[in-house]
């Protein structure tokens, strides 16, 4: 058997496990069963495309974790986690897309196998993975179990960031700098938006030297013109247009790891109202840095800014930012913390945020973000080194 090319060191893993078990037992939980693909990679370090099909993992307070899927995918859980071959399990083709079964029946035989056919078992209700039907047939199967939601349990545990993950998002942050400067760099009148993405995609996944590039956890945003006055438009095969401005949301990954940037093109000259907005809208980012410190909350991050734009006269409301790590589509967010003026959440050094202050106006939008690193002492530190501008050409 060659040796697995793990993403972390076991010490690593150790720590997230523990963390996790301390949560369960303050939610008084038994058991986890975990159907996240960012959580499951997190706890187990498996990494697969198969998150289309019913799989998790399944963490008790003691021995370690199990993972259970597919049979064929139960192969790439050997491939990928660090668990013993015999902790990964995997359910027979005849259960995948049946009228008459279902994934979650096998999973309650292997939950009364451990012990956990009475156990208070937690959830993730709120989650793209874990369906109605999948709760309805694992409640039915275990009716003498207590079966609870358990949202974002481990995600606030991925919270803060150790080293090792730090040192990821750092390579990620390399990519992103290629890509956001590739696509500054092609953007000019009568080029296709395909090929303008083609492009952006080309130079993620090679990467910066050693530091190999893996797919993001979303699709290019690329909207031009009044496009860009929507958060979250992909591409077309159309031209691109002088007269027109076109932001790009993009983001470097490294071994599930994201660091989001976005930046905004004009092509020509831009109308004063937008360059009144850039203006306002990278003054807000510095004050925004300036409080994004260690023992400050989110929501002063978010005063920070809004405090500036209301000094220009811009309205702006909703989120502006939420912590970022490892994903899998449909979202590079871990779906805890929120730059947002509600969000209460203090801040701890090893904490990293997309910083996404975008302003969406009536005839245009402007995106200019940062992937930000909470430190133990001062400011916030912006981890890509692209210039904080909206760039013109002609």
């Amino acid at each position: 058997m060659t040796q697995k090319d793990l993403p972390f060191s076991r010490a690593e893993f150790d720590r997230r496990i523990a963390k996790t078990r301390a949560a369960m037992q303050a939610a008084g939980l038994d058991c986890l069963f975990v159907t996240d693909p960012s959580n499951q990679h997190w706890l187990t370090a498996y990494d697969g495309w198969s998150f289309y099909v019913h799989q998790g993992v399944i963490l008790t307070l003691e021995g370690d974790p199990v993972w259970w899927g597919r049979y064929m995918d139960m192969l790439g859980g050997r491939r990928t986690c660090w668990m013993a071959d015999e902790r990964i399990l995997g359910y027979a083709d005849s259960f995948v897309q049946s009228t008459e079964r279902h994934p979650m029946q096998d999973l309650a035989g292997h939950l009364r196998a451990m012990g956990m056919e009475k156990a208070r078992i937690g959830v993730e209700m709120e989650n793209y993975y874990y369906s109605a039907k999948a709760h309805a047939v694992l409640c039915k199967a275990l009716p003498d179990a207590r079966i609870v939601d358990a949202t974002a349990l481990v995600n606030w545990q991925r919270l803060v960031k150790s080293d090792e993950e730090i040192t990821f998002i750092r390579n990620a942050a390399r990519i992103s700098e290629k890509v956001i400067t590739t696509a500054v760099e092609r953007a000019a009148p009568g080029l296709r938006k395909n090929d303008l993405v083609a492009d952006i995609y080309h130079a993620g996944i090679t990467g910066v030297g050693d530091i190999w590039g893996d797919y993001p956890a979303i699709a290019p945003l690329t909207p031009s013109g009044e496009d860009a006055t929507a958060a979250h438009l992909t591409w077309n095969g159309n031209p691109m247009k002088a007269g027109e401005a076109t932001f790009f949301e993009l983001s470097g990954v490294y071994r599930r790891y994201h660091a989001p940037i976005c930046r905004t093109v004009f092509l020509g000259t831009p109308p004063a109202d937008m360059r009144e907005a850039e203006k306002a809208q990278v003054e807000g980012i510095n004050a925004a840095l300036e409080a994004a410190c260690a023992g400050n909350r989110t929501c002063d991050i978010a005063s920070a800014f809004l405090g500036v734009l209301a000094r220009y006269g811009i309205n702006r409301e909703g989120r502006m930012g939420y912590a970022v790590g490892c994903s899998y589509p449909p979202d590079w967010g871990e779906r805890t913390a929120s730059i947002r003026t509600e969000d209460s959440t203090v801040l701890e050094p090893g904490m990293v945020f997309h910083f996404m202050p975008a302003l969406w106006m009536e005839t245009w939008g402007l995106e200019t973000t940062e992937t930000i690193l909470i430190t133990e002492n001062g400011p916030a530190e912006a981890l890509c080194d692209v210039p904080r501008q909206l760039f013109v050409k002609s």
